[in-house]
């Protein structure tokens, strides 16, 4: 019984805290990106205007925006540093995004076109060695031709902002400017590279993507952020699964348990068989004794594991820090990782699972023994009696 519960518990576990991890990762995600974003062939959207109108006529859609978006190196004194380049309407933007929430300094309202603002991420300010308030230089690929050859645009900007949102492709590579300046950093005129938009079902932006593809012109495109981020939420998928697998191998072993349990139970009860055989007993009824036997096991041992495994998952945030204090150990360092605490997102769908699958291994593993009993037979059970 224990190790069946051992075996449900510590694969509900597993499973919650790979769901935490999952949710709070693409929390962060959507937070410094769009749910979805239309986008032209060329990276320019000349007609931006009539298909942000087309666009927000999806009664999906919560909010809708342009922006533009571009490379470009950020360099002050000997420190360069590649950056991509994120012109937004700050008015906009905090409709659709979290990053008004993620300022740790400054505001995202001091984007003012014409003044050249722009926002860093903390990393990002760390490794080019500046502050708030501070001027840094920001070069263009976009290059002018000169009678001395192609050379490339320069403009300062000063910082109006440090945001921090907890993950590495953000914080260490994406500047922030008023769309206005971008236009003219890269020289669009009135154009833009996309559309961004939030919508109120996140889970719905594949669906929504593929409505509007319908109803943009062929050389306009939609794409919602499981299309851009495909490769990661894949990986953890399948991460998942193997974890669901190999640690299913753990109620495999407790099963195994169950077997022997029960094939030593048999030989130990071979003159006790054989007498309720000889009693009228018909080999049906001893099967069902050892089954029931067996099932009782499988039974207990998943409840035990499943009710264990769901209070451990619900109370992981009091149950690691408690450990860590106790051992003087941090399994998530704050400098190391980004997530410094164990998230929990205990899906009760999954419990089911695992429990139905706990009860089927445990109901599998009587069928051997119980029917090794009902083959007992009473004359050669009974021989040295």
């Amino acid at each position: 019984m224990l190790g069946m519960a051992l075996g449900v518990m510590a694969l509900i576990v597993v499973l919650s805290v790979m769901n935490g991890f999952q949710k709070e990762i693409r929390a962060r995600m959507l937070g410094a990106s769009p749910h979805l974003e239309v986008v032209a062939d060329g990276g320019q959207l000349n007609d931006w205007r009539t298909i942000l109108e087309e666009v927000t006529q999806n009664p999906q859609l919560i909010a809708a925006a342009p922006y533009v978006s571009g490379q470009g190196m950020l360099s002050i004194g000997r420190n360069v540093q590649g950056v991509m380049v994120r012109g937004i309407d700050p008015s906009r933007e905090t409709a659709i995004t979290e990053l008004s929430n993620k300022i740790k300094a400054g505001a995202l309202g001091d984007l003012r076109s014409g003044e050249f603002g722009i926002v860093l991420g903390t990393d990002l300010a760390r490794a080019l060695g500046v502050r708030l308030h501070d001027k840094i230089l920001l070069v263009s690929p976009q290059g002018q031709f000169t009678p001395a050859g192609l050379m490339p645009r320069l403009k300062q900007f000063h910082i109006v902002g440090l945001f921090e949102i907890g993950m590495a492709p953000y914080d260490n590579s994406l500047a922030l400017i008023n769309i206005e300046d971008a236009q003219k950093l890269f020289r669009l005129g009135d154009a833009v590279t996309g559309i961004s938009a939030k919508l109120h079902d996140v889970d719905l932006a594949p669906r929504v993507a593929a409505e509007l593809q319908n109803q943009l012109p062929d050389d306009v495109y939609a794409n919602d952020w499981t299309h851009q981020n495909s490769n990661y939420f894949r990986a953890v998928q399948m991460e998942k699964k193997m974890m669901f697998i190999i640690l299913s191998l753990i109620v495999a072993v407790a099963a195994f348990n169950i077997v022997s349990t029960l094939v030593m139970a048999v030989t130990d009860k071979q003159a006790d068989i054989a007498i309720l055989r000889t009693l009228g007993a018909s080999p049906r009824s001893i099967m069902k004794i050892f089954i029931v036997q067996g099932v009782v096991i499988g039974v207990v041992g998943t409840l035990l594991g499943s009710i264990s495994g769901i209070v451990l998952a619900l109370n992981l945030d009091i149950v690691v820090p408690f450990i860590e204090q106790l051992f003087r150990v941090q399994f998530l360092a704050k400098d190391v990782y980004y997530i410094s605490e164990l998230p929990s997102d205990l899906r009760y769908h999954e419990v089911m699972l695992v429990a139905g699958m706990s009860f089927l291994i445990s109901m599998l593993a009587t069928l051997y023994p119980s029917y090794r009993a009902s083959k007992t037979q009473p004359a050669e059970a009974l021989r040295y009696e």
